[in-house]
């Protein structure tokens, strides 16, 4: 059986590919629950939704547990730039993490991102010492300069965010994975766990999702069901599917036979 390779960020390994959010929960117990369920180890904080005037231990950081998930601070609702640079270096002073995950919004229907200010702002904070994981669109040429601008991974989205319509474009994530070198992780538009396994098994090497599990009717269970998704899908990516064919075509040996009289 071949031996998958680690997912491996920076230089940091995870023992799961899910990675989750923190917004649009029922409750906070309800969030908490559902990073248990998901056994993701990275999980995403919109730094501009923070409520730093919250009691603490009714904060969203008193549910999130520091021994088990990896804080990945975003820059959800920057629309420039400079907005977004600002807000990492806030997430920075407040002590969450030099590591961001990247989104710089070029339209407020569709959510989808500047791509032209997306890398500006990249480039920026690679400079700064920032470990850089961009939201970008499912086009191989950005990919490709958010890699050589020295972004740890390439964050292609599905579909539009929170839309749940899942995977729209295949081909144009494969042509993505066959470009760059570092991890791909799908991010954005996923709505249930064959999406999630779909995505997987393209040989995504993760999956960013919230509004999925958080939208959900019971968001524990679906988060349990996209860990198990996710797993599956890698399994069934490195297993190797068979190839699809017009016809049938008989699953038992045709030689050896018996034939009547």
């Amino acid at each position: 059986m071949s031996i998958d390779r680690p997912f491996t960020i920076a230089g940091v390994t995870f023992g799961s590919r899910l990675i989750v959010g923190t917004g649009k929960y029922p409750s906070l117990e309800v969030m908490q629950a559902c990073h248990e369920a998901s056994g993701a180890e990275l999980v995403t904080v919109a730094v501009r939704r923070l409520d730093l005037s919250a009691p603490k231990e009714r904060s969203l950081l008193a549910f999130i547990d520091p021994r088990r998930l990896r804080l990945l601070p975003n820059t959800a609702g920057c629309y420039t730039a400079d907005d977004a640079v600002r807000t990492c270096h806030l997430a920075a002073e407040l002590g969450l993490s030099t590591w961001v995950k990247l989104e710089v919004l070029g339209d407020e229907k569709t959510l989808f991102p500047d791509v032209e200010a997306t890398v500006s702002a990249a480039r920026r904070l690679v400079k700064e010492g920032f470990t850089v994981l961009p939201y970008t669109s499912d086009d191989v040429i950005t990919a490709r300069k958010l890699e050589d601008a020295g972004c740890a991974v390439v964050m292609p989205l599905a579909a539009p965010i929170g839309s749940g319509l899942g995977i729209r474009n295949p081909h144009a994530l494969r042509l993505i994975l066959e470009t760059v070198k570092v991890p791909v992780i799908v991010d954005a538009g996923v709505g249930t766990a064959s999406d999630a396994a779909i995505a997987m098994e393209l040989g995504c090497d993760g999956l960013l999702l919230n509004t999925a599990i958080a939208g959900a009717k019971e968001p524990v269970r679906m988060a349990r069901a996209m860990k198990l998704a996710v797993e599956a899908g890698r399994d069934a990516y490195l297993a190797g599917r068979i190839p699809m064919k017009a016809y049938g075509s008989a699953s038992s040996p045709l030689t050896g036979l018996v034939h009547g009289a």
